[in-house]
């Protein structure tokens, strides 16, 4: 059948409105001109900056999960099963970047009144912290599962993918963030390392959308 042209550009350019959505609220949280130290910029922000950062998480989720619908036609010549555990890997890992946004609302107001009361910013974020870590390590083993299979497929050329976007799927970027950090400071760094993982998300959708703006042209 014809793929819908117009229908999977808007996915893609969803997908790349996610990343900046929750990009934007990134920098809401931790962006400040003269500071570098991630909680106290958060403690420092005003109580606009925290809840519009926390409305971006709903916004960007929604965003994403509609971009997924890109992946999922380029995945039409896999197997069926194949194609729908991509589906279910990358559905929960674009819900999760909503909800772990979310759940960094806790993280903000600790830190905001910690510093309103001359509190350790540390000590008062702990739980917070390890409430978003714990989130963080259900997602872990199923982006695990998604790279293996993207990678895969789409080097064996079983999907509408060009081979050249493997080098633009997440998982690249997300093991050279650590190569990354003694490199940044000041301002750069807390927009790189602060955004990064929404960095990535909108470079991927970009070389995503590119791959498959003409592919409805195509027969599946």
């Amino acid at each position: 059948m014809k793929i819908n042209q117009f229908w999977l550009r808007m996915m893609g350019l969803s997908g790349v409105l996610g990343g900046i959505a929750l990009f934007v609220g990134d920098m809401l949280f931790y962006y400040d001109l003269e500071s570098t130290n991630y909680l106290l910029n958060m403690g420092n922000a005003s109580d606009y900056r925290i809840i519009a950062s926390g409305v971006t998480a709903l916004l960007a989720a929604w965003f994403y999960t509609f971009g997924i619908g890109q992946v999922y036609v380029a995945f039409k010549p896999s197997r069926r099963i194949i194609r729908n555990i991509v589906l279910f890997c990358l559905a929960s890992i674009m819900i999760s970047y909503g909800v772990i946004h979310g759940a960094y609302v806790a993280i903000a107001t600790t830190a905001k009144l910690a510093v309103d009361n001359n509190l350790d910013v540390e000590v008062s974020t702990d739980l917070a912290y390890k409430v978003n870590q714990a989130l963080r390590n259900l997602v872990y083993p199923i982006f695990a599962i998604l790279s293996i299979l993207f990678i895969h497929q789409v080097w064996m050329r079983k999907t509408l993918y060009p081979r050249w976007i493997v080098f633009f799927f997440p998982t690249l970027p997300f093991l050279l963030q650590g190569f990354l950090d003694p490199f940044l400071t000041g301002g750069l760094r807390i927009i790189i390392l602060g955004g990064y993982l929404n960095l990535i998300m909108i470079v991927f959708f970009t070389a995503s959308t590119i791959a498959m703006w003409n592919k409805g042209n195509e027969m599946v």
